[in-house]
């Protein structure tokens, strides 16, 4: 199960997390956050793209200057959620355009809605692009 999932740029600034039946403070998540993120942006192009951080598996792929972090449990295939991390980076491309950081920054409530329509409660629940971006592109025709 997907326990958290974080996007962040090359400086370490988060641009989107999002957690998932996870009991965390406020103060709890931003260390987690913290202590994932040093070590993911230490981490050489060499190493493999997930490690054991706490009680959580982190996997983790790197496209242009973001980086998408997940961090899952025990039970969860690791090179499973490296196709997740592709296939949501395909949707955003898709409905973006080349999805850049400026992008998620000036609208992160799609990109929150986009993750709402492939994951549930941590669950992955639809990886098909066209399922995924028809109630966005209805969305974005009703606010027209």
């Amino acid at each position: 199960m997907i326990k958290f999932m974080l996007m962040v740029n090359k400086q370490g600034q988060t641009r989107l997390a999002k957690y998932f039946a996870e009991f965390l403070t406020l103060d709890e998540r931003r260390a987690l956050e913290g202590e994932v993120v040093r070590k993911c942006l230490s981490r050489t192009d060499k190493q493999c793209s997930f490690y054991e951080h706490r009680q959580y598996k982190i996997v983790y792929r790197r496209y242009a200057s973001l980086f998408f972090m997940i961090g899952v449990d025990d039970d969860e295939n690791e090179l499973a959620v490296l196709e997740f991390i592709h296939c949501f980076v395909e949707v955003l491309d898709k409905h973006f355009g080349q999805v850049c950081e400026l992008d998620i920054m000036n609208e992160p409530e799609m990109v929150h809605y986009i993750l709402d329509e492939m994951l549930v409660n941590g669950q992955i629940v639809d990886t098909n692009k066209a399922n995924i971006l028809e109630p966005v592109q209805l969305l974005e025709q009703a606010a027209a």
